[in-house]
């Protein structure tokens, strides 16, 4: 079976021996990326702190709840 290579861009990544090198172009399109990622997860990440700060709220809550009914259960028994 013979496999054919893509005629695309071909990466390399070793600077043979040499200093590693960043183009502008590479730095502009790094910057533009980071940009891009930064605004489009701003918004997932205070939705992400909002539904962390509920669940931390809820599960304190329920556990005293669960504490309380259990009391209460277990001084109801022993009262019967």
């Amino acid at each position: 079976m013979t496999s054919t290579l893509n005629a695309g861009v071909c990466w390399s990544t070793s600077s043979f021996g040499g200093m590693a090198q960043a183009s502008d172009i590479d730095a502009a399109a790094l910057h533009e990326h980071l940009t891009l990622c930064r605004k489009s997860e701003r918004r997932l990440f205070a939705l992400q702190c909002a539904a962390e700060r509920m669940r931390g709220f809820v599960v304190t809550r329920f556990v005293t709840t669960l504490m309380l009914v259990a009391l209460a259960v277990g001084v109801g028994s022993l009262l019967l």
